[in-house]
């Protein structure tokens, strides 16, 4: 029964070990619900959040996510607006991994609200002022356009294709791809710049104030750029890690070249404007606030070499992207897009843990953090539950349609 399901032309491991696999994950799943439970049904007492750290291990998690989540849009945004031919081969993936990571991101947000049975008042209720409307609204539109992107996937499974109906409904989805694609991007566009501009307007937190370009701060853009830079990489290498896993390969060494050299290049952008910015802000922006540059590192674990680190995790993977000769080789091409996509978790880590940490009163305190078993296990059902849907995916649908075997 199992086998009619799997795509024509291509092996897949028997369902006993497929079934071990999705055990294993089936397990973390679980654990994690458990301890999203008691955040849901005891409440957020469960958690290690207080009147400083509002978020906590969750929207730092939730923005790296939501960051790496960015290769579907932008991948979409380069195969149909800008015709780049060679990412056909991964389309399919970057939206599962696009839906895994902002349905992730949603159902952990709901967990971080404390009241998801409210979850509605954002959208009946909302605050035209504030950027998490606008973020709110963006998010819950681009996972629709999401999950209508993973209903062509879907309806090309070879049993399910024998259905009439759903052949012309799944025809119908693709003649609208470009739309949904054009709409993704748009979405995707704003509520990543929000993100960022939510912390570059706190003027009461001056270590992620920053100065304005029109009526956004230049966090606003960075967000975007870094997000769109490392959205390439973290399809590239989510791309290589499931062919070691097949053991084939799945797509031609072209295209991990060209969604490298696309991710090299934006790298370059974003460390020049992310140096720029630096720079402002240590020269301009702090003084006026009254501190000085040193005083926002003066806390451990927190260091002056997190400036460096964080511009360093990008400037590196930028050369080596950007050189051909590197590029092509697949030891220097991986290491690159994980260093890269580490870049964006330590800069979104910075403008939330450390941002929130600071003191910004004299007679205020250092706060630390550390979240609780039950906050990094329902992070963990984050992951084991897109493991699950991937590797769903994957063994029934095509994700890769220039998959060959050896």
């Amino acid at each position: 029964m199992d086998r009619r399901f799997i795509p024509t032309g291509v092996a897949r491991c028997s369902t006993s070990r497929f079934l071990m696999w999705l055990a294993l994950w089936a397990a973390l799943l679980a654990f994690g619900l458990y301890s999203a439970g008691l955040c849901l049904v005891e409440g957020l007492n469960q958690t290690h959040m207080n009147n400083r750290f509002a978020f906590g291990l969750w929207i730092f998690l939730d923005l790296t996510v939501i960051a790496l989540g960015a290769g579907a849009f932008f991948t979409g945004f380069l195969l149909y607006i800008l015709k780049r031919k060679e990412l056909r081969g991964v389309i399919n993936s970057a939206v599962v991994i696009g839906l895994m990571c902002y349905g992730g991101a949603m159902a952990v947000l709901g967990v971080d609200v404390g009241q998801p049975l409210r979850a509605w008042f954002t959208f009946w209720y909302p605050n035209v002022h504030s950027m998490l409307t606008e973020v709110t609204f963006c998010i819950s539109c681009y996972l629709t356009v999401l999950l209508i992107e993973y209903l062509p996937i879907v309806l090309k499974n070879r049993k399910l294709r024998q259905v009439p109906h759903f052949l012309v409904f799944e025809h119908e989805l693709h003649n609208l791809v470009y739309v949904f694609a054009g709409v993704g991007t748009f979405l995707s566009f704003f509520h990543q710049g929000s993100l960022g501009g939510l912390y570059g307007v706190l003027r009461g937190r001056p270590f992620a104030f920053r100065e304005e370009l029109g009526i956004w701060p230049t966090t606003f853009f960075l967000f975007i750029l870094s997000a769109a830079a490392v959205g390439p990489s973290f399809i590239l290498l989510t791309t290589w890690l499931v062919q070691k896993l097949a053991r084939k390969p799945l797509v031609r060494p072209a295209v991990f070249e060209s969604l490298g050299r696309i991710s090299g290049l934006l790298l370059a952008a974003y460390v020049l404007l992310k140096t720029v910015d630096t720079i402002v802000w240590l020269r301009r922006t702090t003084p006026r606030s009254g501190f000085l540059p040193a005083q926002y590192y003066a806390w451990k674990p927190f260091g002056i070499w997190l400036l460096f680190v964080e511009i360093a995790l990008f400037l590196v993977p930028m050369a080596i992207l950007l050189i051909p000769k590197l590029r092509a080789r697949t030891a220097w091409l991986v290491p690159a897009a994980a260093m890269a996509c580490c870049g964006v978790a330590l800069n979104r880590f910075v403008l939330t843990i450390q941002t929130l940490a600071l003191p910004t009163l004299s007679f205020d305190r250092f706060v630390y953090y550390l979240p609780s078993w039950q906050e990094t296990g329902t992070f963990l059902a984050v992951v084991a539950a897109g493991v699950l849907v991937y590797s769903i995916s994957f063994r029934y649908f095509v994700l890769f349609p220039e998959e060959r075997e050896l």
